[in-house]
């Protein structure tokens, strides 16, 4: 491995992962525990400092429970206050953001999603990465990049380049890599109307409630303010768990300019609520974006992929972004790992796109229907009804399939004494026997985990074959030859 010590860079690794946000980092955590040397390079100088996606949906809780980060995940915030809302100073009812849900032995995070600011997720993953070994390098822009036959060479505005094997864009929804691809996105604009988001200080609201103040009188204004862009629009103030900070979310009519600086944000929650200009102590970080809602043609060119906002960017309504990223680095994880370090064939790597940009879609469109107002926050946006039934990855041979098939998240649960997610836990397979004697080598790798027991509810009775990140790759009955679990096994890369 050559280092220059100019930079102290690496300049040739297995995998180059552009972008330090919450996709780029919980995929360095990934393939680091895979043994993978992968380098991850940050436009910027640090980690985003920024609230913005805030939300971790119960199936990213569960991708954090397998990459070591949930009790830190879990540490750092909290659950979501109920929406208190407010008119002319005072409180006239309350609102449910959330559809309620029940935790239960095969879904233990169910309940609703955890509220943890994205920049403390992401000093979480770092710190997690780190631990692992892998390593941040910050302030290399990408310039451009070349690919051929071996691999891929990028270069960077400072006159450095790297030479990976793989290169993986988690640059965000501007992304340099998918530009130097050429690769273009699909989308529309979810709402014309530009959003402020800013962490901030306040004094004089409690921070046992996540305080909405809706437009006033007709038209999103009182006496005469109609044109007044301070008061047309709706404020939310939401308390981020486990800081001292509030999120300040405000919407301004389309054409409007957005004043993130102190004295504009000020300006903008004494005019929509009952606080006066001084109760905004601090802003910590602000911006203004447009919702949109685009996806990329497609996820994949030769060498390099697409993972997270360089693939789809998403509305902030319902929760989705951050976590759709998130499982996508979760996905192709233990795929490179497989192709780098288990001998896989190179094609397995192609279920990448087949498997994530059709739920990327289907999350497109759910967090432009949460925004729009047709969609309850509910059981869609847990996430943990997704899953790969149509993959190639994915093989059914029983007859007739109980309750759990090929293709389907993984449930919790307890089997022959054993709770199934500490089973899952870490980069291996996981082979899952419910009333059925398993099977033993060489029909099954040594490298696959056994879990036996005599009955689960969640799973009915048979064979599952649970893959890396969590889902059943194949599920059969107890004759493994005429099951073809020997031949999947070879064509997963186990």
């Amino acid at each position: 491995m050559r280092t220059d010590m100019r930079t102290d860079m690496r300049t040739d690794v297995d995998v180059l992962i552009v972008g330090a946000g919450p996709t780029g980092l919980a995929l360095g955590i990934d393939l680091a525990r895979r043994g993978v040397d992968a380098l991850i390079v940050e436009r910027a100088d640090g980690l985003f400092p920024g609230s913005r996606g805030k939300g971790i949906q119960p199936r990213t809780m569960e991708v954090f429970d397998d990459l070591g980060v949930l009790d830190a995940i879990r540490a750092a915030g909290g659950t979501y206050p109920v929406g208190m809302i407010w008119q002319d100073g005072r409180r006239v009812g309350e609102h449910q953001m959330f559809d309620p849900a029940e935790v239960t032995e095969d879904s233990p995070y169910a309940a609703e999603p955890w509220m943890v600011p994205q920049w403390r997720t992401q000093e979480i993953l770092f710190a997690r990465l780190e631990e692992l070994g892998g390593k941040v390098a910050f302030g290399r822009e990408v310039v451009g990049l070349a690919q051929d036959e071996d691999g891929v060479t990028v270069g960077f505005a400072a006159g450095e380049s790297v030479r990976a094997r793989y290169v993986v864009a988690a640059d965000g929804g501007r992304s340099a890599v998918r530009r130097a691809l050429g690769i273009g996105m699909t989308g529309e604009t979810v709402d014309p109307n530009p959003i402020l988001v800013a962490d901030v200080r306040i004094t004089g609201l409690d921070r046992d409630n996540w305080h909405i103040f809706p437009p006033r009188g007709e038209g999103g204004a009182e006496d005469g303010a109609a044109d007044d862009v301070e008061n047309n629009g709706f404020l939310a103030v939401c308390p981020l768990a486990g800081t001292e900070d509030f999120q300040v979310v405000a919407q301004f009519p389309d054409g409007a300019t957005v004043d993130v600086s102190l004295e504009g944000i000020r300006k903008v929650v004494a005019a929509r609520s009952h606080l006066a200009p001084e109760d905004v102590t601090e802003v910590r970080w602000a911006s203004d974006f447009r919702p949109r809602a685009a996806l990329a043609d497609r996820f994949r060119d030769g060498r390099a992929f697409l993972a997270g906002d360089a693939a789809h960017v998403h509305s902030p309504a319902g929760g989705q972004g951050l976590n759709t990223s998130v499982q996508d680095a979760y996905n192709l994880g233990w795929k490179l790992g497989a192709v780098l370090r288990g001998g896989a064939d190179a094609a397995l790597l192609d279920t990448y796109e087949a498997e994530r940009r059709p739920i990327a879609a289907d999350m497109l469109g759910l967090s432009t229907g949460v925004h729009r107002g047709e969609v309850r926050r509910g059981e869609a946006t847990r996430q943990l009804a997704l899953g790969y039934r149509e993959s190639t990855l994915t093989q059914e041979t029983r007859a007739t399939p109980g309750p759990l098939r090929a293709g389907d998240r993984a449930p919790d649960g307890t089997l022959g004494g054993v709770r199934l997610f500490d089973a899952f836990r870490g980069p291996h397979w996981t082979l899952v026997a419910v009333g059925v004697a398993a099977p033993e080598p060489p029909e099954l790798p040594e490298s696959v985990s056994v879990v036996r027991g005599e009955a689960q509810e969640s799973y009915g009775t048979g064979l599952f074959l649970v893959r890396p990140d969590g889902y059943v790759g194949w599920a059969g009955e107890t004759s493994v030859t005429s099951g073809g679990l020997r031949e999947y096994a070879g064509r997963a890369g186990l």
